[in-house]
């Protein structure tokens, strides 16, 4: 059911990092791919007039490569701005004058979580006679108690069909072709369980540091950062039952059902790690027990999954920066050629970044006369494409009002459950040295299902 088009974008936190790095580079795309043609108004309390935020526009845009005079043209024709303080009731009358005859605007809110409920309140006091539609960015809460209550506050002010809660990793291109490979190809869905897989492993390197996020991070940690959310969005795309029937909901249905029979973690099967000189990083505490590695066994309590261990691993300042699926098949029920310590199982292989690739491990027959073998892996595609960045896919959508790739209240509920029992740990962080892969103890825990495949560096430009 097609829902009406956002007649204008607002967002607040407009003069911030966030929306050098991110938001202005996806509006201009919107502007010259897609034919945006509303009301841009930015919000900030920064002292700025109109001018200097167009100047702020442009120096988004250059730093992210050529300028498209054309589209940069049009995009400044559609901005407006209004500066004044989050608090100040006035500020959202001056933002309703701007935003005219718009009756669905979009918002936006690339703030911190805490002036979410100033912000929404602020909102929906001006707008009587309006359909607005909110788009928050993570972490929704904290902890799952505090998420619900954000829900609650939310709930004061927007319907749920209204909220999109956007997690970036969605709106990725090799994400969704995780989904597609498996419900476009029939050949994967009847070995798409515990009778042929074996073990699953989901990898997101980088090998950087926290950088200029020191302070955030000190506050938020690889667990809240991207496993509780990025990655166990991978893990849904991996193991969801196929979604029925064609409405937008469908495919969130089925996450939903998958995350909710997600094992909570256990803490003997979660590894937390602190890269050394972490402690250095400016914002970051002198004494700081924040983890900037995690990797964690997980289980899915289904039939389709049953036993089947999933290990995920996440971390700062390791070898690459990539991210990576392995999927084990089992090794076959009889060793039919005599091969000791034969590898004899399959893996199918799904790269998500920088490059992207989809590849499938075998075992083939040396040439000679003994029936011996060796592991290969075959790259059924590799693609170094530029794909359209996710910020701009998802402001599409919520524009569009289609909430498919954006989080849904009992998906976000069920990632905090699973991760709940190892939030707060006040024990250390084992140190791993810059440049490795993480503590040694991550390598004990997965045991006889590993090792870990180490993603190896791109061989395509990202």
């Amino acid at each position: 059911m097609s829902r009406p088009v956002s007649d204008a974008i607002v967002f607040f936190g407009a003069t911030g990092d966030l929306a050098k790095k991110q938001i202005f580079p996806s509006l201009l795309g919107l502007v010259r791919d897609e034919g945006l043609d509303a009301p841009i108004i930015g919000v900030a309390k920064a002292g700025w007039t109109l001018d200097q935020f167009k100047a702020r526009a442009k120096e988004s845009l250059l730093s992210h490569g050529a300028l498209d005079a054309k589209a940069f043209a049009k995009l400044t024709s559609l901005l407006r701005y209004v500066d004044g303080d989050y608090n100040d009731p006035s500020t959202y009358v001056r933002l309703r004058h701007e935003l005219r005859e718009a009756k669905r605007p979009l918002h936006y809110l690339a703030i911190p979580p805490s002036l979410f409920a100033t912000v929404a309140e602020g909102l929906a006091k001006q707008s009587a006679g309006m359909d607005p539609r909110l788009v928050i960015e993570k972490p929704f809460g904290r902890s799952r108690e505090s998420a619900r209550q954000l829900d609650r506050i939310l709930d004061r002010f927007f319907p749920e069909e209204n909220i999109f809660r956007i997690d970036h990793y969605l709106g990725k291109e090799p994400v969704q072709n995780i989904l597609y490979i498996r419900f476009a190809n029939s050949m994967f869905e009847p070995i798409w369980n515990r009778v042929h897989i074996g073990s699953i492993q989901i990898t997101m390197a980088e090998s950087f540091g926290v950088q200029e996020r020191g302070k955030f991070y000190d506050e938020t940690g690889a667990i809240r950062d991207v496993l509780q959310n990025h990655m166990l969005q991978v893990l849904a795309n991996l193991t969801m039952d196929p979604p029925t029937g064609a409405e937008y909901d469908a495919i969130r249905d089925q996450k939903a059902d998958l995350l909710k029979a997600v094992r909570p973690l256990d803490a003997a099967n979660v590894i937390r790690g602190q890269y050394v000189g972490y402690q250095s990083a400016p914002g970051v505490k002198s004494d700081s027990t924040v983890e900037t590695f995690v990797a964690a066994k997980l289980f899915i309590d289904s039939w389709r999954w049953a036993g089947v261990p999933i290990y995920i691993r996440a971390g700062k300042g390791l070898s690459v920066t990539a991210a990576e699926v392995m999927v084990y098949f089992r090794k076959p029920p009889r060793e039919a050629f005599a091969e000791i310590d034969a590898a004899g199982s399959g893996h199918m292989r799904i790269r998500i970044s920088p490059d992207v690739s989809i590849a499938q491990g075998l075992r083939v027959k040396r040439p000679g006369e003994t029936m011996k073998g060796e592991d290969v892996e075959l790259v059924l595609t590799e693609q170094a494409t530029a794909f359209k960045p996710p910020y701009q896919r998802l402001l599409g959508d919520a524009m569009l009002g289609v909430g498919e790739l954006f989080g849904r209240r009992d998906i976000v509920d069920a990632q905090w459950r699973i991760v709940e029992p190892a939030l707060d740990e006040i024990a250390p962080p084992i140190p791993y040295a810059l440049g490795s892969w993480g503590p040694d103890e991550a390598n004990q825990l997965i045991g006889p299902d590993g090792p870990w495949r180490n993603p190896l560096p791109p061989v395509l430009g990202p």
